[in-house]
């Protein structure tokens, strides 16, 4: 895959990511009547923009982020449709709706990953051939049924697994049947130096399943958030190294490697990032959607709104400080991936 291609993937990735995330914030905002000035992708100087008839749609220079602009967000406002005249519960389903949008993704983006790769079947066919192992020396092929291995019959992929482990140091005499003949081959395992596990080199066949695809996706989405909250425990407890985090330079790398191998490993890549970027955003720093949803939670309490202002400027400091955490990530991921 060309340097470009590559490239590309990995900003269409990125880009996929801010979308759905914003898109939350916009999709919402609108839906509960709050007037949105500027759906953007990315910061700094505005490259392309498209104006709608209330809302311009722009994309901006830096590929790091994005951002709604919404009427009243941090400034007072007597227009009744902006966000600090609605109620704290439609603001509340606002703020959450980006990280809610990326769990959203993920969910999607593994689900496809899974649909695609399969799952393995127990039916004693044999679906591909690892090569140069005992298997594909002795003959077999993928299609090959199974029908029995050292005069024990096969009926499951499970019983053919735990047959070669049992006999790991015999020859196996393996009967399978191919377009209606039956023939016969003498194999001996090999040790998969990477599993320890002795093996012939086949696999089961797979079968495609939308079912058992989402079902898993939604598990392993909530695994992943329940590692990043413990990661983000031991992180602030001091009991975790955050040397291993990358800025939107290593994301962008990474993925680009991602692409280089297959499009399972996107998948993946991309999903894991998007659950990582909506549970980042729920942290309580200020800039951040979990710091916005303590201010919304302090008015709740106290029964008392805000001043905007006041909010606006916390963000805006908080925001500044996180652009140069990121300006220092930029550079660590720099000096990490050699990228100059």
């Amino acid at each position: 895959m060309g340097t470009i291609l590559i490239i590309l993937v990995a900003l269409l990735v990125f880009g996929l990511l801010v979308v759905f995330h914003e898109f939350g914030h916009f999709g919402v905002a609108k839906l509960v009547g709050i007037k949105v000035h500027e759906f953007a992708i990315g910061m700094g100087t505005r490259i392309l923009k498209v104006k709608g008839k209330e809302t311009e749609y722009s994309i901006r220079i830096l590929p790091i982020g994005g951002y709604v602009k919404m009427e009243g967000e941090d400034e007072h406002s007597k227009d009744e449709r902006s966000f600090n005249n609605k109620p704290i519960w439609a603001r509340i389903l606002v703020i959450v709706a980006g990280p809610v949008m990326n769990f959203v993704l993920a969910i999607f983006l593994f689900t496809m990953m899974f649909y695609m790769m399969g799952f393995p079947t127990n039916r004693p066919i044999v679906g591909e051939i690892i090569p140069d192992f005992p298997a594909q020396i002795a003959g077999i092929e993928a299609g090959d049924e199974i029908i029995s291995i050292s005069g024990k019959e096969m009926d499951t992929w499970e019983k053919i697994v735990e047959t070669i482990h049992e006999n790991k140091d015999k020859d196996l005499r393996i009967k399978i049947r191919r377009d209606g003949e039956e023939k016969n081959f003498s194999i001996k395992s090999r040790v998969n130096e990477g599993t320890k596990q002795f093996m012939i080199g086949i696999s089961p066949t797979l079968e495609k399943s939308f079912i058992k695809s989402f079902t898993n996706s939604f598990s392993k989405t909530i695994d992943v958030i329940k590692e990043m909250i413990g990661f983000f425990g031991k992180l602030f407890s001091g009991s975790a190294s955050a040397k291993d985090v990358v800025g939107p330079v290593g994301i962008i790398y990474l993925v680009g490697e991602a692409a280089k191998t297959n499009i399972y490993y996107v998948l993946h890549l991309a999903g894991l990032i998007s659950v990582n970027l909506g549970v980042v955003n729920l942290l309580p720093i200020p800039a951040l959607d979990g710091g916005r949803l303590v201010f919304l939670m302090i008015e709740g309490l106290t029964g008392k709104p805000l001043d905007p202002e006041k909010e606006g400027f916390v963000h805006f400091t908080g925001f500044v400080l996180l652009m140069g955490l990121m300006l220092f990530m930029v550079y660590k991921d720099i000096v990490r991936f050699n990228l100059f």
